[in-house]
């Protein structure tokens, strides 16, 4: 039983640092990435959809992003939703392709992508730690209800806690990478 709770605290915990990668890889790093355009959201048929559900997204160039646009209705709807995005991105439309140049990084730009990549990997932190304090507050009650021994709790603790300190450190490798790859000119 016990060792159920640790394999299901690592798949946990493991959740939010692949949710971290996602994020990460929508960051952009001065070329053209379709992933980049992931967080992107479209009100089309009256809902918020993403924005791959509504046309094709390609990177036709290293400093440009295209979105084949399904249906010729939505194309404004494309574009006021990349440029309200957040992004820094200018769409521009051509018929039902939307081309999105991708302007080179300043250096002020990059600290700014840093900062926001700091951001996400703090949110996987906080992520990690909640599914340890689940996985410790279970084994508390677990030891309280007497299905464990004192010994046992302490020993699983101690397996949580270090299985904790591995995915922090796994979300400080990716956040350190990151940075990297967003600095280097």
């Amino acid at each position: 039983m016990a060792n159920a709770i640790t394999k299901d605290l690592k798949r946990r915990m493991e959740g939010a640092v692949d949710v971290l990668k996602k994020e990460l890889n929508g960051l952009r790093t001065g070329r053209a990435s379709v992933s980049f355009l992931d967080p992107v959201m479209v009100d089309a048929y009256g809902s918020s959809v993403p924005l791959n559900q509504v046309g094709n997204i390609a990177a036709a160039e290293a400093r440009l992003l295209t979105v084949q646009v399904w249906d010729k209705g939505l194309v404004k709807s494309v574009e006021k939703a990349i440029t309200n995005a957040g992004l820094g991105l200018n769409p521009q439309s051509d018929g039902t392709l939307v081309r999105i140049p991708i302007p080179a990084l300043d250096e002020e730009r990059r600290k700014d992508l840093t900062k926001v990549a700091g951001k996400y990997c703090e949110q996987a932190k906080i992520s990690v730690r909640n599914v340890r304090r689940d996985g410790m507050d279970a084994l508390k009650r677990m030891e309280k209800d007497g299905e464990i021994s004192q010994n046992e709790q302490h020993r699983m603790s101690d397996e949580i806690q270090s299985l904790t300190d591995a995915e922090v450190a796994k979300i400080d490798e990716l956040l350190a990478a990151k940075q990297a790859e967003i600095m280097q000119v």
